[in-house]
């Protein structure tokens, strides 16, 4: 059963508090404060706090809040714990994770600090190293104390360490994409595609969005409000997949049909593993509210 929709992942820094206050009135499934690379070394007390406040204060109704923290082993790791995992954040977002033993460590940072059971470990995936063990990192999930239930890719970061070109279409980083979102389903987790950063080109958004979606993510985060609308749109099930998923639904509950394995709509052969997929169409939809 789908819960919560992550269709678009809206990065914001935590040292802009005009930004925070206005993240209460867009239409993002999540919003991710952001203290790490976003916000400059001398801001980055300032980012904290006033990410902890307005977890605290509330007003976001049913979006998401997910916090990306600074990187264990850095200077404002600890403090970054310390000050937003009591407040309850829907997550808290490991960047630049490398092993599934830093989910762990991680995790029981998070219970010694006292976040609640519901705040959830996300990981970036950043290195070569972690594109190369994504499998190892993704199975952390397994162990409940571990919390993981998001990957983030970073795209970006990815290029920049392997000396990858991010040309139109991300050739060169396909084979890492899909050994992404394999990792994440072989282990139940969900997975999101990483920024766009022209955010002046919606057509381009448009056309890596509907890759992303094409190869299996749930969703792709964002640097500017202006991306939501129509990351919403691509990853959220069309009018016509929607008919087509209520028809296969409909048929497979006709009494005839209730020892069939194939059937036959339109004069296409649809199999049972369809209609798996046509009810979770509807959960999206469902969720969508």
């Amino acid at each position: 059963m789908i819960s919560r929709l992550k269709r678009s992942v809206l990065a914001m820094p935590g040292s802009n508090a005009r930004a925070l206050e206005k993240g209460k009135t867009l239409a993002a499934d999540v919003l991710m404060i952001e203290l790490e690379d976003g916000v400059a070394p001398s801001a980055k007390a300032t980012a904290r706090e006033q990410a902890a406040a307005a977890i605290r204060e509330g007003g976001y109704g049913a979006r998401q809040f997910v916090v990306r923290i600074n990187a264990r082993g850095t200077e404002w790791y600890k403090p970054d714990i310390a000050a937003i995992a009591p407040t309850g954040p829907d997550a808290i977002v490991l960047p630049k994770v490398n092993s599934r033993d830093e989910i762990l460590r991680a995790a029981a940072d998070l219970v010694a600090a006292g976040a609640p059971h519901k705040t959830r470990l996300w990981a970036m995936i950043e290195t070569p190293r972690a594109v190369f063990d994504i499998e190892k990192i993704a199975s952390a999930a397994d162990d409940r104390a571990a919390r993981l239930e998001v990957l983030v890719l970073g795209p970006n970061d990815i290029a920049k360490s392997t000396r990858a070109r991010l040309t139109p279409g991300r050739p060169a980083l396909a084979a890492w994409l899909s050994a992404g979102v394999l990792a994440a389903r072989v282990h139940g987790i969900e997975i999101i595609d990483g920024i766009y950063n022209d955010f002046n080109d919606l057509e381009g958004l448009r056309r890596e969005a509907e890759q992303g979606r094409d190869f299996g993510f749930d969703g792709k985060m964002l640097i500017h409000p202006n991306q939501i609308a129509p990351v919403n749109e691509i990853f959220a099930p069309s009018a016509e997949e929607i008919d087509f998923a209520r028809r296969i639904i409909a048929i497979f509950d006709e009494p005839e049909n209730a020892d069939k394995g194939v059937v036959q709509i339109d004069g296409k052969m649809v199999e049972r593993l369809h209609l798996d997929i046509a009810r979770r169409t509807l959960q999206l939809v469902e969720a969508t509210g």
